[in-house]
């Protein structure tokens, strides 16, 4: 389960911990130890006693406090400047490689990374942004279409109302929960539209044509869309989950708002479901619109395909679960999450098929129903996780998992504000094999959809490999963040349930 169900608190954040190591540096420059900072109350005798603590240790103490503040600028300058700088310069090429080495490289990565011999990696670079076209009206009045009809149906479509849980500043974020319905009337949307269109001549696969047009207006528009949800979060921030850390560079990268709201519109739906993961499904349409055309029925296509849409029609039907992942809680609104899920999950996430629509692979029956059965039994094993979690959270612990009361710890946690909060750690069923083990399903999914490109390149494979390292990485992060929250509950938990991802491995 998603066993960290919130943010952690300022108090503990990089940017304090140096703060109050380059006061202690400084005062014991002066002689006088540790005993003022932060304004602590200390007497004359606990003052000399420090002082004379401080001083038996020599230099040698001196040494290992300024090192520590030195290591401190030094991670901090690495994390909060340098690494967004290169992400900022880095990711928005890398989905123009993607694009290039399906496109003008036949999917082969070797074939692209000829590019850069005997050449610098920005000529190389150069030249693949020089033959991506400029959007053109219809690439650009299609997004736009597509952004109005997104945002006109958070409102129009009906919903009841369901809330995120308790932030460390106290909020409750509120969503209208009308994503299944959503993602239900655009897909049949798409192929009433695709099937009617077609005897004029008008057909979806263009947008495959153009698809270079279609990255150039992405990047384009999420630098803008992240500049505004800057401004916006320094100036009117939606609520006080907000806050500058001082440093613009990593303020834009991060973001100002952990639930920022424009006009009443939740930008996150937006970003992550309504446009990320809804155009994801619907360029896997598109793709296999676009195989059609070209060869007929590909069962090769179809398998990967189907797979795909099973497991986005699996989110929208437990998007409400999502709006309580780390994503949410966590991740603020910026180019971190905001330029992933507007141009990196459309690029990335759809690759498979975009890869397979210029390399058609035959597979037979036999093959197809294996790669068909395995993928859908780890969508039910990984939606099966979900909805355990849920409900024994629902039921507050009073029910059966597998047959018998589940093993759970009550872990109580404070907010910023003080106030207690309480929450449920399964450490049975799917739980009590691995901490995240609903994680391998999820990657088992990725390469049952993806193996159907065969072995002849790397590049179909890309996003499977991206997500084992996210969710890997995923995993220390969500471990680091709980023990912060829940400190010796969380030890509890550990002990009950020993392994990360693999249960006995890892």
């Amino acid at each position: 389960m998603e066993t960290c169900p919130s943010e952690p608190s300022d108090s503990g954040s990089p940017l304090k911990t140096m703060v109050d190591t380059a006061e202690a540096e400084q005062l014991l420059r002066q002689g006088l130890g540790k005993r003022m900072v932060r304004g602590d109350g200390i007497n004359r005798s606990t003052a000399v006693s420090g002082d004379s603590d401080m001083l038996s240790g020599g230099i040698h103490h001196y040494e290992q406090i300024t090192q520590s503040a030195q290591s401190q600028r030094l991670k901090r300058f690495l994390t909060t400047t340098v690494m967004p700088v290169f992400l900022l310069a880095f990711t928005p090429n890398l989905v123009v490689i993607i694009w290039y080495t399906v496109i003008h490289c036949e999917g082969s990565y070797l074939k692209m990374l000829s590019v850069f011999s005997h050449r610098s990696i920005l000529s190389g670079l150069s030249d693949m942004w020089s033959l991506m076209n400029y959007p053109s009206p219809v690439v650009i009045w299609t997004l736009v279409i597509y952004c109005v009809y997104a945002l006109a149906m958070m409102k129009l479509l009906p919903g009841e109302n369901v809330t995120g849980p308790v932030t460390p500043k106290g909020n409750v974020p509120v969503y209208k929960d009308n994503g299944f319905i959503y993602f239900v009337v655009t897909i049949c949307l798409f192929w009433v539209l695709t099937i009617c269109l077609h005897p004029f001549g008008i057909s979806p696969s263009i947008l495959y044509d153009k698809f270079d047009e279609v990255i150039y207006a992405l990047n384009a528009f999420s630098l803008i869309f992240c500049a505004f949800l800057y401004i916006k979060g320094l100036l009117t921030p939606s609520s006080t989950d907000s806050g500058s850390s001082g440093n613009i560079i990593f303020d834009y990268y991060w973001g100002m708002e952990l639930y920022p709201r424009v006009l009443g519109f939740d930008i996150k739906v937006f970003t992550n479901c309504r446009f990320g993961m809804m155009v994801w499904a619907l360029l896997v349409c598109i793709h296999s619109v676009k195989s059609f055309e070209l060869y007929g029925f590909v069962d090769s296509m179809f398998v990967s395909a189907f797979l795909q849409i099973m497991y986005i029609t699996k989110f929208f039907w437990w998007e409400s679960g999502y709006m309580r992942t780390i994503d949410i809680m966590l991740d603020r609104a910026g180019y971190y999450i905001c330029w992933g899920c507007l141009v990196y999950v459309p690029s990335l996430y759809a690759s498979v098929t975009f890869y397979l629509v210029s390399h058609p692979i035959h597979l037979g029956p036999v093959v197809t129903t294996i790669f068909l059965f395995l993928g859908a039994l780890n969508i039910y094993i990984n939606y099966a996780a979900d909805v355990q979690k849920q409900e024994v959270r629902g039921a507050n612990g009073n029910c059966l998992i597998w047959g018998r009361k589940p093993e759970i710890i009550r872990a109580k946690y404070q907010l910023e504000n003080g106030d207690e909060k309480e929450s449920i750690l399964l450490a049975s069923g799917w739980w009590g094999l691995s901490r995240h083990f609903h994680y391998i399903p999820e990657i088992m999914l990725a390469f049952f959809w993806s193996a159907p490109a065969l072995f002849d390149n790397i590049m179909p494979y890309s996003y499977v490999i991206w997500l084992f390292i996210l969710l890997t990485h995923r995993s220390y992060r969500d471990d680091t963040k709980c023990n912060k929250k829940y400190g010796l509950f969380w030890h509890q938990y550990c002990k009950k349930v020993p392994h990360k991802i693999v249960p006995y491995l890892f």
